[in-house]
């Protein structure tokens, strides 16, 4: 546009202010992409949810197990297209801050149930073949520089150690990435049947089982018929979709989505005031300037639209790189995989993020500019005569 550079020159006509105000606003949308990252990482679980899986649980709590014979009786029942258990077993590697999700199950039914992860043919017949083998996430195994082969001892503070064994432990024959975008690689899978045997408590019970439905439609309707049909036993259970059941795990620690609003409202509020007042300083500046414009012929719609500009160039330098630096440092993966085991910005948030950046130029303009469209000539030249 060839007023381009008209508006350029306004802007580094007060360099320290220009510089002071594009740093807030970059400061914030570098805000904005870490809490899109964060928030990502305590749902991801739901997104990638499938429609047609349902989780089984101990009614009253989590960490309460279920009988493993369960599992029959659950496959039997119609609709049920496919069963898998999965328990927690809270692996510690050599120090406790190397906390990461570590699950006993059963092999090939785990990976029938989740074909978001990938693992090759031959290490599946290996994992299969081994008893105490167990198979990797990607990140979890640059992050130790495991490689295939390796001997892994862990800990359990759930669990404790095997009798006459000071640790578990585990010989990795596989690795697993993920098939979709935002599926975890953090976690350490291996054999419910070596843990069943070697645990010394609880034995014979699983911590949840994974239902397949045939029919997605019909999820309510058989949550509700496995529920009955373990009422009032000594382990009755709790059935939801497993879209239901991540989001209840994320909201332990309390409502993420409502979190990250807060926070962002009030930083943006802060950051429209502050490029608002920059626009309306940069304005009354230059009154006499704007006055002597329309006196060449600019239209009033003219002085307007540069006006708002100036504001949503303001705003797009500061927000677009915010937005960049908080996109490449996200690319490194999770600073903490232990607590963040996914972090990345969804598309969908760089994309809100860019549409935040155009309102808030629009916004933070908007007043300047009508007072600028409605200054007459005769009254700009007058204040500064």
């Amino acid at each position: 546009m060839k007023f381009l550079g008209l508006v350029w020159s306004n802007l580094k006509r007060k360099k320290l202010r220009t510089a002071l105000t594009v740093l807030s606003i970059l400061v914030a949308f570098l805000l904005f992409g870490f809490l899109c990252a964060i928030k990502e990482a305590f749902t991801a679980g739901v997104t990638l949810a499938g429609v047609d899986r349902l989780v089984v649980r101990h009614k009253v709590s989590l960490i309460q197990s279920l009988p493993a014979s369960y599992e029959q009786r659950i496959a039997g029942m119609p609709g049920i297209a496919a069963v898998a258990g999965q328990s927690w077993f809270g692996g510690i590697y050599q120090d406790p801050k190397n906390f990461f999700a570590s699950i006993p199950v059963d092999p090939e039914k785990f990976l029938d149930m989740f074909p978001e992860y990938s693992l090759p043919a031959e290490q599946k017949q290996a994992w299969l073949k081994t008893r105490n083998g167990a198979i990797v996430g990607k990140t979890t195994l640059d992050r130790f520089k495991w490689k295939i082969g390796d001997h892994v001892p862990l800990t359990s503070p759930i669990w404790g150690e095997p009798q006459g064994q000071s640790h578990w432990d585990f010989e990795i024959v596989g690795s697993f990435t993920g098939m979709k975008k935002g599926t975890d690689t953090t976690s350490l899978i291996f054999r419910y049947d070596y843990f069943d045997e070697a645990k010394t408590r609880n034995k014979g019970e699983i911590g949840w089982f994974t239902v397949r439905i045939q029919n997605p439609d019909q999820a309510a309707e058989i949550a509700r018929k496995i529920d009955e049909e373990f009422a009032n036993s000594p382990y009755e259970t709790k059935a939801e979709p497993e879209g239901a059941f991540a989001a209840g795990f994320a909201q332990q620690i309390g409502d993420i989505g409502k979190i990250v609003i807060a926070v962002l409202s009030a930083v943006f509020f802060t950051i429209l005031l502050v490029a608002g007042n920059t626009m309306a300083q940069a304005v009354r500046e230059r009154t006499e300037e704007i006055g002597v414009l329309k006196a060449m012929g600019f239209t009033n719609e003219l002085v307007l639209v540069l006006v708002l500009l100036e504001s949503c160039v303001l705003a797009a330098v500061g927000g677009f790189a915010g937005l960049g630096l908080a996109w490449l440092a996200t690319l490194g993966g999770s600073p903490a995989p232990a607590m963040l085991p996914i972090f990345y910005i969804p598309t969908r948030s760089l994309i809100t993020g860019a549409g935040i950046v155009l309102a808030l130029g629009v916004i933070a303009g908007a007043l300047p500019a009508f007072t600028a469209m409605r200054l007459r000539i005769a009254e700009a030249l007058r204040r500064n005569a």
